[in-house]
């Protein structure tokens, strides 16, 4: 997290130095208070284990980059991160372990969104509307705790890591509010294949303090609510169906 925080601390102060390039940047750090819901099933050959979530709060961190400039050609550039966490508890017989009993599980997800977009209104009577697509890499780790069999051997946990890139399509939408500094703003990514759909979607209201002519800091509050819905139709079923959602409070510099 530190090497991420310090990577978009020297992007926006690039950004600012090269007034020629770039017309507008901004980052916000921040933390997000999560409620996680779900499960994670699987079946196969008569088999079937399940994963449900203990519905437990978890709060991470969640870091931004927005730099915009005047090149209507090519595309602007919003970097994002975010980790969401769920725990659970599992039962049953998966493709790669086998639980006796019951077993404690953590999911975790770490995600890296990289966002070219394109400004169609760029504060025009107020309103700034973006559309563009986002790659949502995810770096999930799992693991079970517990009385758990793999490959014929009896171990106390199981724990596997993937990356997944996601495509999705991305749109932004903000009112500034005349004769304020309050700013209403929303997003929305999203991407369905299938019964399979992913949704990331957020409102906020953030507040400029003025007090500083060119580096202007602000804070903002908002809600996110993230949907994970894979549903693999193949020689198995595996389902992950989990919601990701609370609010958030962090810092924001715009140059």
């Amino acid at each position: 997290m530190k090497k991420l925080l310090s990577t978009l601390a020297c992007g926006i102060v690039l950004a600012s130095t090269a007034s020629a390039d770039f017309t507008r940047a901004e980052m916000g750090v921040g933390a997000w208070a999560q409620n996680s819901s779900g499960e994670i099933s699987y079946s196969s050959n008569g088999g079937t284990g399940s994963d449900t979530s203990s519905e437990e709060k978890n709060t991470n961190a969640y870091a931004w980059l927005l730099v915009k400039h005047p090149l209507p050609i090519l595309p602007n550039m919003r970097i994002e991160y975010a980790n969401v966490q769920n725990s659970g508890v599992a039962s049953g017989a998966f493709e790669d372990f086998t639980i006796t009993d019951a077993a404690n599980t953590t999911l975790d997800m770490k995600q890296f969104d990289i966002i070219p977009y394109y400004n169609i209104l760029d504060n025009t009577a107020w309103i700034t509307f973006d559309i563009g697509l986002d790659v949502k890499v995810i770096a999930l780790s799992y693991e079970a705790t517990g009385n758990v069999t793999v490959n014929g051997v009896a171990k106390t946990s199981y724990s596997d890591t993937i990356t997944l890139p996601i495509p999705l399509v991305y749109a932004r939408a903000r009112v500034q509010i005349p004769s304020t500094n309050i700013g209403l703003e929303g997003d929305v990514k999203y991407v369905a294949y299938g019964s399979s759909s992913v949704s990331d979607m957020r409102a906020k209201v953030d507040y400029t303090l003025g007090f500083i002519p060119v580096l202007k800091p602000a804070i903002e509050l908002g809600y996110r609510v993230q949907k994970i819905k894979i549903d693999e139709k193949d020689s198995t079923a595996a389902t992950m169906n989990l919601d990701f959602s609370g609010m958030y409070a962090g810092l924001m510099l715009r140059f």
